[in-house]
């Protein structure tokens, strides 16, 4: 039986059980109807010879040998007499009366008597008491069991039959009712090994029946923790991935920088040295070539180093809107005369809470410089400053050709870039920026007139002086 199934079991069990009922009810039903069969037989025998010792009582008491003898011949009328016999009160044989009997017909001989009794009245002389009785003679029924055989082997089958028939149809029942208790199941088994396989989006339908549509629902709710968890322990993976090897980065961009700043500062000086000497040299062009060059090495030194060291803020009391207006404005002196204008629309109302502006000025402002890049240094930029379900949000929208689709996910990593002298630092130390600040950044193109939408949501929270920013219960921005 291990090798069979739930299905297989339930119908096996279900066949013996319908079996066994039907072999004990029918044992049960043929015996207490033979019984039954018997008794009444046997009461209709005693009926017959009571009737035949009344009728025999007057042809005995006159000696009527031949009338004793049809009385006989016409009892083995009866199917089932097979000898009549009638004796008077010594047991002497008065008259018999017999009829062949088959031998293979599988019937007992069974015997019934009654005594022959002489009714005595006081009308006649010489008597004794009134009412008296008096046994003047026997007779004998001999009967066969042939005809109650044959009743009960005709009930017999006929419930064999009966019971085969409701046994089939129980069957057939009981089959399709356990092939809908374990199809459930077969399907739950199907849908566990593809989940085995790495299949983790499929799910159980709901059943009919109660214990297998809360089966069904305990599975799912197993698929959904299984999803979540492996997602959580992927997003895990990938962070532990991603900040070993920023960290591994960020060691060898300090080590890098460093190497290379002290080089680089001697090349400027002696730049600066031979500016002087060639004053009067008619053809400059290299010299400005040089010192170009230097200071965009510079300043990816800058960037290196920046994003090298690990973002601490230090959190104090400041006014993120006054923080913003203020960076916006050496910003657009920064942009020595590009075709590039910056529409504000940032609340006069302060907005105060704990963070650290020095790193949020250089966080939006790489932001500002990646939407100037964006719009080829000229257009419109528009930066918008609000407060949304307790979270100060600053939005950067710019007019360039938008963000594509696959870069949506990596714009922010490190190194990514799409310019040809760009370093791919600026959005990554935006970032971290935004993120130990416990706030995001994201971006979305704009549906209606193209460009894309850097959004900047910092949490209003409070410091506690371990630079560990908590939830801030009456923030001043309003």
């Amino acid at each position: 039986m291990k090798r069979f199934g739930i299905h297989i079991r339930l119908l096996v069990a279900g066949i013996m059980l319908i079996m066994a009922t039907t072999v004990i009810l029918g044992y049960m039903g043929l015996t207490i109807t033979r019984e039954f069969v018997l008794s009444r037989f046997e009461n209709r025998m005693n009926s017959l010879a009571r009737y035949l010792a009344l009728n025999s009582e007057l042809q005995i008491l006159i000696g009527q040998r031949s009338a004793l003898e049809r009385l006989g011949q016409n009892l083995l009328s009866e199917d089932d007499v097979v000898r009549v016999s009638i004796e008077d009160e010594n047991g002497n044989l008065l008259a018999e009366a017999e009829k062949p009997m088959e031998t293979n017909n599988g019937g007992s001989l069974y015997e019934v008597s009654a005594p022959v009794i002489q009714r005595r009245a006081g009308s006649f002389p010489f008597v004794g008491d009134l009412n008296e009785s008096q046994v003047i003679g026997r007779v004998r029924i001999a009967y066969s069991s042939q005809g109650i055989n044959q009743l009960l082997s005709a009930i017999a089958n006929r419930f064999l039959w009966l019971s085969l028939g409701m046994a089939c149809a129980c069957a057939v029942i009981f089959y399709f009712f356990s092939l809908s208790i374990v199809a459930p199941v077969t399907r739950l088994a199907g849908i566990a090994r593809q989940v085995g396989e790495g299949n983790l989006k499929l799910r159980a339908q709901s059943d009919s029946l109660p214990e297998t549509r809360e089966l069904g629902l305990a599975f799912n709710a197993m698929l959904d923790s299984i999803e979540t968890s492996q997602n959580a322990l992927k997003r895990a993976n990938e962070e532990i991935v991603r900040q070993k090897t920023l960290a591994e980065l960020g060691k060898f961009s300090l080590m890098v920088a460093h190497e290379v700043k002290n080089p680089l500062s001697i090349i400027k000086s002696s730049i600066d040295l031979l500016k002087k000497d060639l004053q009067s040299s008619e053809d400059p062009v290299p010299i400005v070539y040089i010192e170009d060059e230097i200071q965009r090495l510079n300043r990816l030194i800058e960037d290196f180093l920046l994003f090298a060291r690990p973002a601490m803020p230090a959190f104090r009391h400041v006014d993120l809107n006054r923080m913003l207006h203020d960076m916006i404005v050496r910003f657009e002196v920064q942009l020595n005369g590009a075709r590039v204008g910056i529409e504000t629309r940032i609340p006069e109302t302060p907005c105060r809470t704990d963070a650290d502006p020095d790193l949020l000025t250089r966080a939006i402002g790489n932001v500002l410089k990646n939407a100037v890049d964006a719009n080829g240094n000229q257009g419109k930029i528009i930066v918008t400053a609000s407060q949304r379900d307790r979270r100060w949000v600053v939005e950067v929208e710019d007019q360039g050709p938008g963000v594509a689709s696959e870069s949506m996910e990596v714009i922010f990593e490190p190194f990514y870039t799409t310019r040809a002298k760009g370093t791919g630092l600026g959005l990554a130390f935006a970032t971290q920026v935004v993120t130990a600040h416990k706030g995001r950044i994201r971006v979305e193109n704009k549906p209606n007139n193209g460009g894309a939408r850097f959004i900047l949501e910092l949490p209003l929270n409070r410091n506690d002086g371990t630079n560990n920013p908590k939830e801030w219960s009456d923030v001043d921005c309003r």
